[in-house]
């Protein structure tokens, strides 16, 4: 498979649909039907559960089942109290930032649409009077919809509950970066996506069931892939997500390991990836030339591999990361190439699984 054969404009289109559309914890519906619209012509069926996670498959009626997963849903906040003077307090969904929120941007998502606020923050001349600087805290941070009074908010259907997510929009940064929100880990579900396109385009028949797996509610605890993994009972499963690129300044390398935006995948060690499944992956990449890095995790990865690993009495899991700057803001960063690399290596490591490996350590 070519390089310049991975990604094409339909590709790119897509992708500015998919990060552009809000997609929070909870509230991902309206994203897995933009993802579920453009796979379609890849797929044989869809699997959806009651909270809104969606699976195409290739070859359902086979017994023997791989998954290849990405999480759908992105940070956002919720309304959590309306002051008498019409201002607005939040709550976190998901691990959404405070300190970036001053001075930003925001749609609140009601029954009645969208409506437009921002996150206020006193002037500088205000704040610096010869005393320490308050900095942005869940606590002291607001949202300002340009109303008087709490009945005001309440008459634009703002209440108690209602998502906030922020309304950055997608862009290629000096012709090979891609810059949005969400792009944890909506990059993922873009990814495996285009390894069904692949497959299809290339003529490529599996001997097995191919799960391509878009969960929900990954940030706030693993949940979707927690409850899909019931349904589909898979007996391999590779999972796509983000890690840090650590080249960025403040980021401890000591701590966080070395991982780099343009260097690969970022293939993983930890607990739950299973030595053999990993292996085979590493040998993908070595036969095909796709450059990679690795990382370690202590105890837990963090990422829908936990749950997958850890279900149906045990899983051979293992995990390719996408390395991304500014995690968890609004402006985050990936590589072009990484992003060929990364479904370029799901794909390959994908046509050397055999149908019924067990990835035992005991043959």
């Amino acid at each position: 498979m070519s390089k310049t054969s991975i990604l094409n404009d339909d590709s790119i289109a897509f992708l500015e649909k998919y990060l552009n559309n809000a997609s929070p914890t909870g509230y991902e519906s309206e994203g897995q039907k933009i993802w579920m619209d453009y796979l379609k012509p890849y797929v044989d069926t869809f699997i959806t559960d009651t909270y809104g996670t969606a699976v195409g498959v290739i070859n359902p009626d086979a017994k023997f089942k791989v998954v290849i997963e990405g999480h759908a849903d992105e940070i956002s906040w919720y309304v959590n109290y309306i002051t008498p003077e019409g201002l607005i307090y939040v709550i976190r969904n998901g691990g959404s930032d405070h300190i970036i929120a001053p001075s930003k941007r925001v749609n609140i998502h009601t029954k009645k649409g969208i409506v437009k606020g921002i996150f206020g923050w006193p002037a500088i001349h205000t704040r610096l009077k010869g005393k320490q600087e308050d900095t942005p805290k869940l606590d002291n941070i607001f949202i300002d919809v340009g109303c008087k009074t709490k009945e005001e908010v309440e008459a634009l259907g703002v209440h108690v509950g209602c998502v906030i997510t922020y309304p950055d929009e997608f862009m290629i940064l000096n012709e090979n970066n891609f810059v949005c929100r969400a792009l944890d880990n909506r990059m993922g579900g873009f990814m495996i996506a285009e390894v069904a396109r692949l497959l299809k385009e290339n003529n490529k028949t599996l001997p097995f069931g191919l799960y391509i797996t878009n969960a929900v509610q990954e940030e706030i605890g693993l949940r979707g892939a927690e409850m899909i993994t019931q349904t589909i009972k898979p007996d391999v499963a590779i999972i796509t997500d983000v890690c840090h690129d650590t080249t960025t300044p403040m980021i401890d390398k000591k701590v966080e390991g070395e991982s780099k935006c343009g260097d690969g995948p970022v293939i993983s060690y930890a607990p739950a990836i299973q030595h053999n499944l990993r292996e085979l992956i590493i040998e993908a990449a070595e036969e095909n030339k796709i450059p990679f890095q690795r990382h370690a995790s202590s105890r837990a990865t963090g990422t829908d591999t936990d749950a997958f690993a850890y279900s149906n009495g045990g899983v051979p899991s293992a995990l390719i990361s996408l390395a991304l700057r500014y995690m968890h803001t609004t402006v985050e960063m990936v590589s072009k190439d990484d992003v060929e690399n990364v479904i370029k290596l799901i794909y390959e490591s994908l046509l050397k699984i055999e149908d019924g490996e067990t990835f035992s350590y005991f043959k």
